[in-house]
């Protein structure tokens, strides 16, 4: 472009001076051969500068035309990346969310599999209690025999009272097995005063006493709280679990979901503790615990998948 200005210029500049000479006063005498022949010569230059300048600015034209169409191209193309892009991402957050919605499922699954293999245990070990028991009472019953191999009793007559001094038929000593209510609601009392050690003596009785009963997992579950407390929370993420396995059906598996993630984190197992925080999200969504869940991942920057 700059080359074809400057040859433009240039004759531009030589036909100006032509007409400055063509101008100049003639000579007394006709006008030379010469003068006419440059005077042609000069137009037919114009005459091509102007051809010159009107094809020039035609492919001036189409040039701008198509840099018009390739800036209109690339603008295009780049909406379409950027909506492509969004569209892929929209698809790996959905197929994120399936992803954990499965893996919750799959672990949903195992834990409830987990469940029934604890329950089965309990019962088995029930089973054995009952039957141990069962043995000892029906050798108690057995009369007792004397030194000299004469049974207890034995020359009296009957309906008569053994005589004094003499050997007493063994009785069996039945165990004072405490009330259930009064040793749980003692142990609660104790545990709101921050009295930890006598609450878990009384929590662990009534474990011991009745087992199968719905109280045994909220006593569990106190256990665990009693742990978390004393910040001892590898103990607590333990109770927990019992609690989560063995009594998942217990209106405090929610709180001991939450309790045990927060455990985990002040373990600092991050990982772990997120993972039961959206497990208890994906299980329990309406409660309380869930709420609290996605106020603690959300402040730890965490993306929280939605429940319906």
């Amino acid at each position: 472009m700059q080359i074809t200005r400057s040859i433009r210029n240039r004759i531009l500049a030589a036909a100006l001076l032509a007409v400055v000479i063509a101008s100049a006063p003639a000579r007394a005498h006709a006008v030379s051969k010469e003068i006419i022949e440059l005077q042609t010569q000069v137009q037919q230059l114009l005459d091509m500068v102007q051809r010159m300048q009107s094809t020039l600015d035609t492919r001036f034209g189409v040039l701008q035309n198509l840099a018009q169409q390739t800036a209109d191209q690339a603008k295009q193309m780049s909406v379409t990346v950027n909506d492509l892009q969004q569209k892929i991402n929209a698809q790996n957050e959905a197929v994120g969310g399936k992803v954990d919605t499965v893996s919750g499922q799959v672990q949903s699954l195992n834990d409830s599999v987990d469940e029934l293999k604890t329950r089965i245990a309990k019962l088995d070990k029930a089973v054995q209690d009952l039957q141990a028991q069962l043995q000892n009472v029906q050798t108690t019953q057995q009369p007792g025999a004397t030194a000299n191999g004469i049974p207890a009793g034995a020359g009296t007559m009957p309906g008569s009272a053994p005589a004094s001094g003499g050997p007493t038929p063994n009785m069996p000593q039945m165990s004072q097995t405490p009330p259930l209510q009064e040793t749980f609601q003692s142990g609660l009392r104790d545990y709101n005063a921050g009295k930890y050690e006598v609450a878990a003596g009384e929590f662990q009785d009534v474990l011991h006493y009745y087992p199968l009963d719905d109280l045994a997992g909220t006593a569990q579950f106190y256990l665990g709280e009693i742990a978390y407390q004393q910040k001892r929370y590898d103990e607590a993420v333990n109770a927990y679990n019992t609690v989560l396995e063995g009594f998942s059906g217990n209106p405090k598996a929610p709180a001991a979901q939450l309790h045990k993630g927060l455990a985990l984190l002040a373990l600092n197992k991050k990982d772990a503790g997120v993972h039961e925080l959206r497990l208890l999200i994906q299980r329990h969504p309406r409660t309380p615990e869930a709420a609290s869940a996605r106020t603690k991942l959300n402040g730890m920057g965490v993306r929280v998948v939605a429940t319906k």
